[in-house]
């Protein structure tokens, strides 16, 4: 498959089917996210795959995230990323390996939707026995796509890129 080809095929899911994902496509994705680049290749990243059903519900805040057969939750430690010109680049570092993650399971005939900040991170904390200086930055349901969204809308190139000037 090409790779604009993967791109394209890439949607936010919100409805799977209750199928669960082969264990070999769950370590396929999160390889996926472990060769991610990162701020001086700190991999500052910890993955938690989350298929208890009540942990799923508890960490949710849409029914539709904890009917997936699965949630990959992103966690970071921001003393191990980097820091430069008052930016902490943890969150860069997790937005690169979850995206890794959600190509790698379009690939695969996988689900995926970007949960950023819809979430309680106190209580996936508490939930999943996340230590507190670490962050919980991300999460994604993924299964098996129960129905096909309507095409997405996107810019224009033309609209979005500019050479050597605004």
């Amino acid at each position: 498959m090409e790779f604009l080809e993967l791109v394209r095929k890439r949607r936010s899911i919100r409805k799977y089917k209750p199928d669960p994902v082969p264990q070999e496509h769950l370590e396929y994705v999160l390889e996926a996210a472990r060769l991610a680049p990162s701020w001086g290749n700190r991999q500052c990243w910890r993955f938690i795959v989350v298929k208890d059903p009540s942990k799923r519900r508890a960490i949710s805040q849409r029914d539709w995230v904890a009917e997936a057969p699965a949630i990959i939750v992103g966690c970071a430690d921001p003393n191990l990323s980097g820091s430069r010109f008052g930016q902490q680049y943890y969150m860069l570092d997790m937005g690169i390996a979850m995206e890794h993650i959600m190509l790698a399971a379009a690939e695969k005939g996988l689900g995926t939707c970007w949960i950023g900040g819809q979430f309680d991170e106190e209580t996936v904390k508490k939930v999943l026995g996340v230590p507190q200086e670490i962050r919980v930055v991300a999460m994604t349901p993924i299964g098996y796509p129960a129905e096909e969204p309507a095409p997405r809308g996107r810019k224009e190139l033309r609209e979005i890129v500019s050479y050597d000037k605004w």
